[in-house]
């Protein structure tokens, strides 16, 4: 039997909205249900709930289809539904969960699953998700006009301009130094050894920067702190000496704007440091902190259990205490100076550090503030899962209804293209990005965050070159290495990786030195300092091309995202016009060994080797196209042979 199918139509956007499973609160839908004729259908219905974590006593409704005619061999039945009926007065109802039950001659069905118009067996692919989102949501533009940055400031430029603190000892090796390790995972350490980057060093380098297509420099955390790594924050008013003071963060805003590229700052409010104004454990600060009086303003920052000694901390890291981010005390000095004085200074957004430990109150609070100073300011959050329906504590986070954050971190992404980068996993990364940008607002996906690699995560050229480290201890990772073999593998397929991330929905963001081809192990050898005499040029041509391509390129915006052809040595893709575009993008991903040649009725560009004009591309082995064609121009799995 053929398949059977959903599309939907918004009132709201006025047109057919089928790829997607989020809508404005005060949207009215009319879903189609196509069965094809042959199945009898005598009946249809869906049968819809409010999320059960949220609303565990909430009763199943029961919505008869109509029939409403024929269609190229289908019965086609449809249902108008006023989704703030669904809401009834509650605004915490924006989650709901629904199938489709098909009675026809011989049998009965449900259907559901998350394919964005193919409708799978709820036995094996559950339910379909329809999650409503405030009508005025918005999320930042000039995100989108190019790439993230990431710079982990330590290790990215020195310029020798900044003094070390009396407690810090630099390693006088750039080149080839190793960042100080414990002696296992988890181990103390005091993580006070530095190589000298600073934000003086970052302005050095901007020519470099810009050249890779980047509209926004992340930078990891900046503030006061006693680590190299400052998610131990000692005052958030401060920028570190060590990374130049205010001075240099403001005049690396006003000279990265003259290339067109803000800065994002990472955003550490889920917990401060022990050596901080606020804590003050260690006694390096003046005035009373919360863990030398109870009398101190922080104290009810903080969660003591047996006073001073015993308090909650970030993953049991006694350094890092952790703050009660639902304190008025801590949410008012947080919204009321913190976040008002640098973007009064010019930074343009925000990277939420651990989003799901802080609680709402806080992020719905600090949106409100940065939108409240800059519109289009980003707030990114930190979340490893699927942030649509994300439980964290037990509680279901509302993180992309409209009040907290633009968009997330996008590590299901990350997973999903190692796994068909490196094993040809074609399902993977098939149910991955047709669910996740289904079940997204269309303006969340359009700001996600799309990297391969962190200052949390392996390097991705050593992930990809076939080392995962496992059981080996922090100093034999320390001097592990990839063969010439394993690197030049590497190199090819994480060219395949970042052409693929570039062009999906969301926002390419490069941790700096993959483009320069740095590998490195887990935290903290994935945190090596930039390989300034050592780029790897060939890369570095890959990534400043597509770069340019992502920043010139509309479509790479805000185009639409459809799913083509997805085998285990070729992924297509295509980026459609949401308007009247005359053209889109076909992205071609062959990590086969051998040549694919596509042939064409209409001449077509191909942009990363410059083709124009023509019918016929041909595709080397372990290479990307982006090949725009006409927007009429049908594409389908059949055109791939």
């Amino acid at each position: 039997m053929a398949d059977i199918t959903e599309r939907k139509y918004s009132e709201f956007y006025k047109k057919e909205m089928s790829l997607f499973g989020a809508f404005p609160r005060s949207d009215s839908l009319r879903f189609e249900v196509r069965v094809p004729r042959s199945f009898g259908t005598y009946y249809a219905e869906m049968q819809i709930h409010a999320d059960a974590l949220d609303f565990p006593d909430d009763r199943e409704i029961y919505l008869p289809l109509a029939w409403s005619g024929i269609d190229r061999g289908c019965d086609v039945y449809t249902l108008n539904l006023d989704l703030m009926a669904l809401e009834n007065g509650d605004e915490k109802r924006r989650l709901f969960y629904y199938r489709y039950k098909i009675s026809g001659a011989n049998e009965e069905v449900f259907l559901g699953g998350e394919e964005p118009e193919k409708l799978l067996g709820c036995g094996e692919y559950g339910d379909r998700q329809l999650m409503l989102f405030d009508e005025n949501y918005r999320t930042s533009v000039s995100l989108r006009e190019g790439i993230i940055y990431h710079i982990f400031v330590d290790r990215f430029r020195k310029s020798g301009k900044c003094t070390p603190r009396g407690d810090a000892f630099i390693n006088p090796d750039w080149e080839n130094g190793i960042p100080q390790f414990a002696a296992y995972p988890g181990a103390p350490l005091k993580n006070n050894m530095f190589f000298g980057g600073d934000l003086w060093g970052i302005i050095e380098k901007l020519d470099y920067i810009a050249s890779l297509g980047t509209k926004t420099i992340y930078l990891s955390p900046v503030f006061e702190a006693a680590s190299n790594h400052k998610y131990d924050t000692g005052d958030y008013l401060k920028v570190d000496s060590m990374f130049g003071g205010d001075e240099a963060l403001e005049s690396l805003i006003k000279e990265a704007e003259k290339y067109g590229i803000g800065i994002i700052l990472d955003g550490v409010f889920n917990h401060t440091g022990s050596d901080s104004i606020y804590f003050n454990r260690e006694g390096n600060y003046p005035g009373k902190g919360a863990y030398r009086s109870k009398n101190s303003p922080y104290f009810g920052w903080y969660s003591f259990r047996s006073y001073p000694d015993d308090y909650e901390c970030w993953w049991g890291v006694d350094i890092l205490p952790r703050v009660k981010s639902d304190s008025k005390s801590y949410m008012n000095f947080i919204f009321g100076k913190v976040i008002p004085k640098w973007m009064n200074k010019g930074v343009g957004g925000w990277r939420l550090d651990v989003a799901d430990e802080l609680s709402d109150a806080f992020l719905c609070g600090l949106r409100k503030t940065v939108k409240s100073l800059d519109g289009d300011a980003p707030v990114i959050g930190e979340v490893w899962e699927d942030a649509t329906n994300k439980v964290s504590y037990g509680k279901r986070r509302p993180y992309l209804r409209g009040g907290q954050l633009d968009s997330v971190m996008n590590y299901p992404l990350r997973g999903a293209v190692i796994d068909f980068i490196k094993n040809g996993d074609s399902e993977k990364i098939r149910t991955v990005t047709g669910g996740l940008y289904r079940r997204c607002p269309k303006q969340s996906s359009d700001n996600m965050m799309n990297f391969l690699s962190t200052h949390d995560t392996q390097r991705i050229l050593t992930v990809l070159g076939g080392q995962d480290g496992e059981g080996l201890s922090n100093a034999e990772l320390a001097a592990l290495r990839m063969s010439k073999k394993e690197r030049e593998n590497a190199l090819r397929l994480l060219k395949l990786a970042y052409a693929l991330i570039a062009a999906m929905p969301g926002v390419p963001c490069v941790f700096y030195g993959d483009e320069a081809g740095l590998e490195g192990h887990r935290d903290p050898f994935c945190r090596m300092p930039f390989p300034w005499n050592k780029i790897d040029e060939n890369l570095f041509l890959w990534y400043n091309t597509i770069g340019k391509i992502r920043k010139s390129e509309p479509l790479l915006r805000d185009g639409l995202f459809r799913n083509i052809v997805c085998r285990e040595d070729l992924y297509v893709f295509e980026r459609a016009p949401s308007g009247n575009g005359k053209h889109k993008m076909l992205v071609v991903i062959n990590r086969s060994r051998n040549e694919l040649s596509l042939g064409f009725d209409e001449k077509v560009t191909e942009l990363i080797s410059g083709k124009k004009g023509v019918k016929e591309i041909d595709l080397a082995p372990f290479t990307a196209g982006y090949i725009k064609i006409p927007a009429s121009y049908a594409i389908t799995d059949e055109c791939f042979g």
